[in-house]
């Protein structure tokens, strides 16, 4: 019997993720418009947090390891959009798996939003790489290969997630179009450091918890 092949998410390139599966780009900016458009207020408190973030860590964020850029940006940041509720929680470095197109994905995605109390169930939003901006990694074909287990696990259509290196952010949209076939698209990059690019961060971060952890 063929041993079935093995893959781990933060070994994963675009090289490894083609053996994988058949993915394309979308080239059409209009994929994020429901997203990025979500209407949440911003008030005076939630302002003065962002301009606060990016004061406290605008000159010394390039030099950051990677725990340190967890510990004082994203977590912050992640803990004021406060994604908890009945059904759903954040997950830091939790352990998934799944099998797509017979070939077994597993590792840690560094944060990821999902139902379940003691272990993660359904995952609904992935960010990956919490990593210094000088490091040599792939994290956007690392999101979409979690992203494309969570759609298996899911058994839905689509997954949205997100990759930042350093103060850029990009955001993930991964469809499925076909039995092992998949899409995705890829937003402009938001410089967290400018406080209209971290305004929009934030958004789209809310419009995750309210509109699409269902």
């Amino acid at each position: 019997m063929e041993t079935q092949k093995s893959y781990k998410f933060a070994e994963i390139t675009y090289k490894k993720l083609k053996e994988i599966i058949n993915f394309n780009i979308g080239m059409d900016d209009s994929a994020f418009d429901e997203w990025f458009n979500f209407k949440i207020e911003i008030d005076k408190n939630d302002e003065d947090f962002l301009i606060k973030l990016i004061r406290t860590n605008k000159y010394v964020i390039h030099d950051y390891t990677e725990y340190q850029l967890v510990a004082n940006f994203i977590s912050p940041l992640l803990n004021r959009v406060y994604f908890f509720s009945e059904n759903f929680r954040p997950w830091f470095q939790p352990e998934i798996e799944g099998i797509v197109n017979g070939k077994k994905l597993y590792g840690k995605p560094d944060f990821m939003v999902a139902s379940g109390i003691i272990e993660p169930a359904n995952p609904y939003f992935f960010i990956q790489e919490f990593k210094k901006q000088l490091n040599v990694s792939d994290p956007l074909r690392q999101v979409i290969a979690q992203m494309t287990v969570a759609i298996e696990t899911n058994k839905t259509k689509q997954m949205k997630g997100a990759y930042n290196i350093g103060k850029l952010w990009n955001f993930v949209i991964l469809e499925k179009i076909a039995e092992g076939k998949y899409k995705y698209f890829e937003s402009q990059s938001f410089d967290s450091l400018k406080i209209n690019d971290l305004k929009q961060i934030y958004i789209n971060l809310q419009a995750v918890k309210h509109k699409y952890c269902k």
